[in-house]
């Protein structure tokens, strides 16, 4: 998995509001959709001065100034650098081959896919941060795409996002409970998801996940998912 087809990929399947080209730049509008829909980032070459185009644009649609900063763009982190922007959230790519999660698949009742998403789940990320905000970001995704229910017992105890885009499903707004957690829930919504996302002609199995988040990173290293990509943010 590419940079490229990484960042494709996080692009459809947790889409911008509105996407605008302000001179070398990608301005992405996320109308509270998190930073992830809300960041800037390089498309063309560019040069020092051109930051203030990016820089106004942000502010014009009432968002902060905050780039995305991926592998090659090492100038252009070392401009903001200067300019004062500060790193937030580095975060670290995952993906493994869906066929290679996707078994064995947890039983049925333990976690189960499906779109729109229950009340329960809306209301298991209301409680866990995911805002109204970031719901909109998952229903503006344009291919296959679903929520994944986890139960613990017999209460509802996780909920994950998944959208295929091409041949790559990605999870996104994993969140379980927390008396429920390392109990089995999101170990569960990633093998459904797997076998989901291979019913929906995924072939790669990917995810996001900030640096700092430990237990999520030893899960996923425990599943045998690979790091294939890593960015961070610049914010002022």
């Amino acid at each position: 998995m590419t940079p490229e087809s990484l960042q494709h990929a996080m692009d459809a399947t947790w889409p911008a509001a509105r996407l605008h080209e302000v001179g070398p730049w990608l301005i992405r509008e996320g109308q509270g959709g998190g930073k992830r829909v809300s960041a800037a980032s390089a498309r063309a070459a560019w040069q020092d001065g051109d930051i203030d185009l990016a820089e106004k644009a942000q502010i014009d649609l009432g968002q902060e100034r905050l780039f995305l900063i991926r592998k090659g763009d090492e100038a252009l982190d070392q401009a903001l650098d200067r300019r004062g922007y500060r790193i937030v959230d580095p975060v670290i790519a995952y993906a493994i081959p869906c066929a290679d999660l996707a078994e064995p698949a947890p039983p049925a009742m333990a976690a189960f896919p499906h779109w729109p998403p229950l009340a329960i789940c809306r209301d298991i990320w209301a409680e866990l941060g995911i805002s109204a905000a970031r719901i909109r970001v998952m229903e503006r995704a344009q291919g296959p795409k679903c929520a994944i229910l986890a139960r613990t017992g017999d209460q509802p105890s996780g909920v994950a996002f998944v959208s295929v885009q091409g041949d790559v499903a990605m999870l996104h707004a994993l969140e379980v409970r927390e008396p429920m957690r390392r109990q089995g829930s999101a170990h569960n919504i990633l093998r459904r998801a797997a076998n989901w996302a291979l019913e929906n002609g995924a072939k790669t199995f990917s995810l996001v996940v900030t640096e700092a988040n430990d237990p999520a990173r030893k899960l996923y290293a425990s599943l045998n998912m690979q790091v294939v990509g890593q960015y961070q943010y610049r914010l002022k």
